[in-house]
């Protein structure tokens, strides 16, 4: 995955092949996407060692979902360049979302997911309270640009701070410019993943882009330090506890 991951659940007597079960999806996940194994079956797939009518389902639902995004961003997010398939901006978001089913499915009703800013929600931390989950700010580390309460979401963040200038702009074919992050908070974490890279990608457009799909908010930084943000995410907001000025509400 290349990324931290970690989980924080709260309930009592979750069984423990509940989280096995969680990090050896991880694993397989790791083991069949990562586009740094040769081995891999993207790997693979790239290629042209294999047809995609002979991949796995897992393989095949998410190009498949690729398309989806790929169509409604009208072309910003494309995981086919140059021969070569990148899946990792919706397959990360897709792999969590499907451990936090394992989860459920174990019994867990108020737990965390967080693989290197992607992130799910559940419940409560504890009887009162919302998770609160800090959006890195993209050129201090050691600082968040916006701290989000919320429960029983997804949210995730596309930027250059981890990976570099990875994200490519598919109309130009050189590296997206006009934002330093794109954050998205939605109900799937799949589709919030993807989100982010297209509008990451869509540049200063980008979050009004995500403020006209249904459920979905974004908040951004551009490369003029400008914070801009959807009006849904006003209510999230923990304007205490974060640097992030009264500027840019964007509709």
């Amino acid at each position: 995955m290349g990324t931290v991951i970690t989980v924080d659940v709260r309930d009592a007597n979750l069984p423990e092949w509940a989280m096995d079960a969680v990090f050896a999806w991880f694993h397989e996940v790791d083991a069949v996407f990562s586009t740094f194994r040769t081995d891999s079956e993207i790997s693979r797939l790239s290629r042209g060692e294999r047809h995609e009518d002979e991949c796995s389902p897992d393989v095949r639902e998410v190009l498949a979902l690729c398309e989806e995004v790929r169509l409604c961003s009208n072309g910003s997010f494309d995981v086919r360049r140059g021969g070569a398939i990148d899946p990792l901006g919706l397959v990360k978001g897709w792999s969590v979302e499907r451990a936090a089913t394992i989860l459920a499915t174990a019994g867990a009703r108020n737990f965390f997911i967080d693989a290197g800013g992607d992130v799910v929600v559940r419940g409560r931390p504890e009887s009162g309270r919302t998770w609160r989950v800090g959006i890195r700010h993209p050129e201090q580390a050691d600082r968040v640009a916006a701290v989000l309460a919320i429960c029983d979401v997804a949210v995730a963040t596309s930027g250059t701070y981890e990976r570099g200038e990875h994200i490519v702009d598919p109309s130009s074919g050189s590296p997206a410019f006009g934002l330093l992050s794109m954050t998205v908070v939605g109900p799937s974490l799949t589709f919030a993943d993807a989100y982010s890279t297209a509008a990451f990608a869509m540049g200063e457009r980008g979050a009004a882009w995500v403020a006209g799909i249904d459920g979905y908010d974004a908040l951004a930084i551009t490369t003029h330090r400008r914070t801009v943000w959807t009006p849904g995410l006003e209510e999230m907001m923990v304007r205490d506890q974060a640097w992030i000025p009264d500027d840019g509400r964007t509709r």
